[in-house]
């Protein structure tokens, strides 16, 4: 009985902290980003459930991970440069590529968060990386899949996959990513790809086909 009341406790105690973070994002971001961010926060939760991830820490990834979206790229470089958070040569060229990075070092020293999991989720959530955790990949295509999101392609696919296989539908996402920034000119940031070839090996391997050539 005394472990149920402590369970109820702590979850109580998780609530009330997610409704203070809540609020403390709203007043750093506009409307629509904030609309944005509720919309991944209860996605990842929905994944978290599926796939038996802790869902508060899916939620609090969820409501930070764009915490440095609305910052200026004047004002996320010398974030970066008064804190070594180190810039690459594609965000150096196209600084808003720095908010992943910097909400991860904004979640920590603003936030209070101190699990790496959740850090990791927020610093990786747009390009993800190579042998991600479970929360890591939870919070990219919750990014991605969200109830706002109107006009990625394949969206209402990847959704229904999302909830059968998360590899695939993050494969899928980074495909389609790639296909787009190529095809319009955009900003490749290098750990996309990196992070393309590192999951479809490892998918391809798991199905015994050969790798195929890079996506179009």
């Amino acid at each position: 009985m005394k472990k149920d009341k402590k369970t109820n406790h702590e979850k109580k105690r998780g609530g009330h902290e997610l409704k203070k973070l809540r609020k403390a994002v709203r007043k750093v971001q506009d409307s629509k980003r904030y609309e944005h961010t509720v919309g991944v926060e209860y996605t990842a939760a929905a994944l978290a459930m599926r796939y038996g991830a802790d869902m508060e820490a899916a939620q609090t990834a969820g409501l930070l991970h764009d915490c440095a979206k609305c910052i200026s790229d004047e004002d996320k470089l010398a974030l970066c440069k008064k804190n070594h958070i180190p810039v690459t040569e594609s965000e150096r060229r196209s600084p808003f590529l720095l908010h992943a990075k910097v909400g991860g070092w904004l979640a920590q020293t603003k936030y209070g968060i101190e699990d790496r999991d959740i850090l990791n989720a927020i610093v990786h959530h747009t390009t993800g990386r190579e042998n991600m955790s479970l929360l890591e990949k939870i919070i990219f295509v919750a990014d991605y899949i969200e109830p706002g999101r109107k006009s990625a392609p394949n969206l209402d696919s990847i959704r229904a996959l999302a909830f059968r296989d998360l590899d695939r539908a993050l494969l899928c996402i980074l495909e389609d990513t790639l296909s787009y920034l190529r095809s319009s000119g955009g900003e490749l940031d290098p750990m996309t790809e990196i992070t393309w070839q590192y999951y479809h090996g490892i998918l391809a391997q798991n199905d015994g086909r050969p790798k195929e050539a890079e996506p179009a």
